[in-house]
């Protein structure tokens, strides 16, 4: 394997070779189990300019991270508060759209999850959000609905999330993109 990289293989029964570059910069090689290694090395050779680009990208979205300031318990209580006002209008907006009821709306400060959905309809919203644009909100309020149709992430959930934001993959996208220093903030 390269020198110039701390590559980790995983190898499993997928068909093809992929790269990944993690958060925390780390470069991983999906691979298939029969693989040769030789195979592999070849690929990342001829995928170093990209490796190259995407480790850049990543130290900088890391040290942006590391410099935006922390939010204090006053801080996270105030977003809260506005959450507990802002997301039951939202989620009372879009729940007739997508055809549902919900339970109960609960507003959390987590570290991994904007949003979640339990099977009896009561629905978890992080109080972060309140940090997103407003569109970004919608998104994971919607996303959270449409798991009252779909309790998983198939071709028909994400269907149903489109009829109701067509351009959500935006949405999404603007999420996993800043969504890390958000919550590196906490």
């Amino acid at each position: 394997m390269s020198n110039k990289y701390n590559i980790i293989i995983k190898r499993s029964n997928r068909k093809t070779l992929a790269i990944q570059i993690t958060t925390d910069a780390q470069v991983i090689v999906r691979a298939p189990y029969r693989m040769p290694d030789s195979v592999i090395r070849g690929f990342v050779r001829e995928k170093e300019g990209w490796i190259d680009d995407h480790l850049t990208k990543m130290i900088q979205k890391k040290e942006a991270i590391d410099r935006l300031p922390g939010l204090s318990r006053e801080d996270i209580q105030r977003l809260a508060d506005q959450a507990l006002k802002t997301i039951p209008e939202r989620v009372a907006y879009y729940a007739p759209l997508v055809g549902v009821t919900y339970g109960r709306i609960t507003i959390r400060n987590q570290k991994t999850r904007w949003g979640s959905c339990s099977a009896q309809g009561n629905l978890n919203f992080n109080c972060l959000l309140m940090l997103t644009p407003p569109e970004v909100m919608d998104y994971v309020v919607v996303h959270e609905l449409c798991h009252r149709k779909e309790m998983n992430h198939s071709p028909r959930f994400w269907t149903e999330v489109e009829r109701i934001l067509p351009d959500y993959k935006v949405r999404r996208k603007w999420l996993k993109e800043h969504g890390n220093a958000l919550i590196a903030r906490m």
